[in-house]
């Protein structure tokens, strides 16, 4: 397999992070010299011929930035339930409460799977497609089970998709209806991926794709699209700051790609955006090497209630305390009952109902402000990743009926509830 696949895509290669190494745009995700992980090299010169008409004028979902993607230029190389352009929120109250000049919530739980994972799965699958593979996998915290069982159904593929056995039971039910093949281990997520990466290099395995091991460079192209969607979405402005959750860091690090991708191709200004990451507490590795001073991440074995970012030996660590470090931006990492308070903080303000990550990044942003590392009055964005009806057990013991009255007038009057 070799370029000649993605013939008309404005990739032109592979290449690897640490020693800029070169290859060919197939089915890897290390690279053979020094083992550092590769990402997706574009030819800016192709780039730069995308203008804002052009993908204004392409479909309501993240293909209209296919020209700035490695697949899906055409419409019959796309495998995808059409995410993308999911609301960005004037969170008027939210700003007021925290005592911001403004600020947005860009709500990814509006993707067709109720998180961002529909967006580099969608990059992730069509790939795979394109390179021959016959079945779809995966190792996840939840959110990408639910999407890769939901594309394979979407694609008539199989799947098989690996989670720890703790997982919250929404993210269960949910990756078990489509059909597939569920297999829940024992242990953590990343003891989930070591598996996943141990089995990619077994026989059984060689015609299947593990959308974030051995396609990971396609897959994490699609965090891009939430870049560029909320420059376009501010009218081709770049926000000044922004928070993002950090589970393996590789979001942060692909929107942070985008915001520099859009001013250097013209898509927007010239500008930096100051960027931050979100973590908690009870799996906060790269928070705490960027606390250190240093871009060495030390493995943790997570806990706290944010499952969907308990990766303790995240990948993109290191790149994304680079991305934070050469903006001016910050990390932080909040606890469990920060994160409660997030979530219902969001909600109360907003009316966006988030997961734990999303109660992550509120908390953090909180607590970022009353640092003085965030700026109250620069125009920022904060991203919620997922819905919050997947991690119901986090937030159900502190919210309920606040009245329980007969049904009679004189009930619901003798309960006060009339006057308030």
């Amino acid at each position: 397999m070799s370029n000649a696949l993605f013939a008309d895509s404005p990739a032109k290669g592979l290449v690897c992070r640490n020693c800029n190494a070169t290859y060919d745009l197939v089915a890897q995700h290390a690279c053979w010299q020094c083992f550092g992980p590769l990402e997706v090299d574009y030819d800016l010169d192709e780039l730069a011929k995308v203008t804002r008409e052009r993908i204004e004028a392409g479909p309501q979902n993240i293909w209209r930035y296919a020209p700035l993607l490695p697949v899906g230029v055409h419409l019959e190389d796309r495998v995808s339930l059409n995410p993308g352009l999911t609301p960005l929120i004037d969170a008027v109250h939210l700003a007021k409460a925290l005592g911001m000049r403004k600020l947005w919530v860009k709500d990814d739980s509006a993707n067709p799977t109720h998180s961002f994972k529909d967006r580099v799965v969608s990059t992730a699958v069509s790939a795979a497609v394109k390179l021959g593979f016959e079945r779809l996998a995966c190792a996840s915290t939840g959110n990408l089970a639910n999407s890769v069982a939901a594309h394979a159904a979407r694609a008539g593929l199989p799947s098989i998709v690996f989670i720890p056995s703790d997982l919250e039971p929404g993210k269960v039910v949910q990756s078990a209806i489509y059909g597939g093949t569920l297999v829940a281990v024992e242990g953590s997520y990343d003891d989930v991926n070591r598996l996943c990466s141990e089995l990619t290099e077994t026989d059984d395995f060689e015609k299947t794709a593990f959308v974030n091991v051995n396609i990971r460079p396609y897959y994490a192209e699609g965090s891009k699209t939430l870049g560029y969607e909320v420059a376009e979405q501010l009218g081709w402005r770049l926000p000044e700051q922004v928070v993002v959750p950090m589970a393996s860091g590789e979001l942060l690090t692909k929107i942070h790609k985008a915001f520099e991708e859009a001013a250097e191709i013209g898509l927007t200004e010239p500008g930096k955006v100051r960027v931050f990451g979100a973590q908690s507490a009870g799996c906060s590795p790269i928070a705490d090497a960027f606390s250190a001073g240093t871009d060495v991440i030390t493995p943790v074995k997570p806990t706290g209630i944010a499952k969907s970012l308990n990766i303790g030996d995240p990948a993109a660590g290191p790149y994304a305390i680079e991305a934070c470090r050469s903006t001016g931006g910050g990390m932080a990492k909040v606890s469990d009952d920060e994160i409660r308070d997030g979530v219902k903080l969001l909600a109360a303000t907003t009316g966006v109902f988030a997961e734990t990550a999303g109660g992550v990044v509120v908390a953090t942003l909180r607590k970022l402000l009353e640092a003085g590392q965030l700026d109250p009055d620069a125009e920022t964005v904060i991203y919620n990743t997922g819905e919050g009806l997947k991690t119901l057990d986090a937030v159900s013991s502190l919210v309920g009926p606040t009245h329980t009255v007969k049904p009679s007038l004189k009930a619901a009057k003798e309960a006060g509830f009339l006057q308030s």
